[in-house]
């Protein structure tokens, strides 16, 4: 019996970081195999139709705005792969008591014009961003290793991260809906608020609900890895689910090794090859707080008590910057506050498709302690029925995932921390330890894409990229790009 070639390169992992290195080292004319432990494609884009056969819940991400922006997704061109990204008319709202909400429309102007007083100032904070967003996106997005491309773009972070990412935020505006807005933004990033690396996500995600918006794909988010294991495939690719890489040495006759895995999974398959520095820089390596999801599904559309939140994609629930804060602040210490901040996504606001008359999902998470094990559905329902009055008499079903649940489910969620690690500014600058390319590993041919690796967490597949950059041009001597990321 002869034994098979082994593929120029092995990916282990098929979140969208490593199907994104995988598609674009097979677009590059190499033989590519990708192992994924669970049965499933897709890491953090999976959807599923838990509580009926005709809706569809996603199972981890939701909402797509770094999908919509960002090099690589441009560069693999998601249209032309059959992926609709749905936009909503709002991109993402923010409800405060006594029936105000701060509202992000898509049209900067009409969000501005809403936002009364601040809206002038809203625009000066956002509108430079909006006009040179691409080039503000592949800077926050880079691989902090590079001068940036376009210094106008550079310039105009400095101060807004001052203004958004320390104290000074609350202080922009005179009314509390901008300050709100500003604070739900920047507690997708699971750390102290405020802080520079949260402020930095607040000016991303911010400014592209004015560009390329905060959209939902058509079908669910599964539709994504669908796209991109297809597209592997058509390149010669191929992909082993169930498949759980213990050994790295079970892939040593591979040339190039990419490693779509958290510090602690590289560990588990390579601890005892690692040099003594690196593998005890992978073990301080510090994960944040973690997230519990809740899926709902309900007879009718979410009752907002502000009637307009109902045509927004993303909801925040959580009052005032301040209350934000405390309870982001609370957890981060270790803390179990009664108050909490809820993300909340109801999909069918842009994609109809997803559910029937009478039946439709809606997808929400809390922040939580590492490894909580609790059972959070009551807390979501809580918190979206204080600004949603009646909300519970339209459940129909739920099912909850505790962040301890999360993280047995994707091993790269430590915890259920869906970042795959804390987002300090430190860490931040050094994912996941000190090197100049945090890709590369010591180890000869291997290297890490995950989100722990710079720009982080998120469905932008950069990681991938620029994982796949490195070891194109170290093991293979190709310089010269795929089309579309040339």
């Amino acid at each position: 019996m002869i034994a098979s070639a082994a593929p120029d390169v092995a990916i282990v992992g098929s979140g969208p970081n490593g199907l994104a290195a995988a598609v674009l080292m097979a677009r590059a004319g190499l033989s590519v195999e990708v192992h994924e432990a669970a049965d499933e494609l897709g890491g953090g884009l999976r959807s599923a139709r838990l509580f009926d056969s005709a809706v569809v819940h996603d199972v981890c991400s939701a909402v797509h705005p770094l999908a919509a922006a960002s090099a690589f997704f441009r560069g693999f061109g998601l249209a032309a792969h059959g992926v609709e990204l749905c936009l909503p008319e709002i991109s993402y709202a923010h409800p405060l008591d006594g029936g105000r909400a701060g509202l992000a429309f898509a049209e900067l102007g009409r969000t501005c014009e809403r936002l009364g007083p601040d809206g002038d100032r809203w625009r000066r904070l956002m509108g430079p961003l909006v006009e040179r967003s691409r080039e503000v996106t592949d800077l926050l997005l880079g691989d902090l290793r590079h001068l940036p491309r376009d210094p106008r773009a550079a310039a105009l972070l400095p101060a807004r991260l001052l203004a958004v990412g320390t104290a000074l935020a609350g202080r922009l505006f005179h009314s509390p809906e901008a300050p709100a807005m500003l604070a739900g933004i920047a507690a997708h990033v699971m750390t102290r608020q405020p802080a520079l690396p949260s402020g930095g996500v607040a000016l991303m995600l911010g400014h592209l609900a004015h560009s390329t918006g905060w959209p939902i794909p058509r079908g669910g988010s599964q539709r994504i890895a669908d796209a991109l294991v297809a597209d592997l495939v058509a390149h010669g690719g191929r992909v082993h689910t169930g498949s759980r890489i213990t050994d790295l040495r079970r892939l040593a006759r591979s040339r190039a090794v990419l490693l779509d895995l958290a510090p602690r999974g590289l560990l588990d398959v390579a601890a005892d090859l690692l040099p003594t520095g690196y593998r005890r820089g992978l073990e301080n390596y510090r994960y944040g707080t973690g997230a519990a999801k809740v899926d709902f599904l309900v007879s009718e559309p979410v009752p907002w008590a502000v009637s307009e939140v109902g045509r927004a994609g993303t909801v925040h629930l959580g009052g005032p910057h301040q209350a934000v804060n405390a309870a982001e602040n609370a957890i981060v210490a270790g803390k179990d506050p009664l108050d909490r901040f809820v993300l909340v996504s109801e999909p069918m606001v842009a994609d109809l498709s997803r559910g029937l008359p009478g039946k439709r999902p809606v997808w929400a998470y809390c922040h939580v302690p590492s490894g909580d094990p609790r059972d959070r559905t009551e807390l979501v329902r809580r918190q979206i029925e204080r600004f949603a009055p009646g909300f519970s008499d339209t459940i129909l079903a739920s099912r909850s995932v505790s962040a301890a649940e999360l993280g047995v489910y994707n091993p790269n969620y430590v915890g259920g921390d869906i970042g795959t690690g804390s987002t300090d500014l430190r860490q931040l600058l050094a994912r996941p330890v000190p090197r100049w390319n945090t890709y590369r590993t010591p180890l000869s041919g291997v290297y890490l894409c995950s989100a722990a690796t710079s720009p982080g967490g998120g469905v932008h597949g950069m990681g991938g990229l620029n994982a796949a950059k490195t070891a194109l041009r170290r093991e293979f001597g190709i310089r010269e790009l795929p089309t579309g990321w040339a």
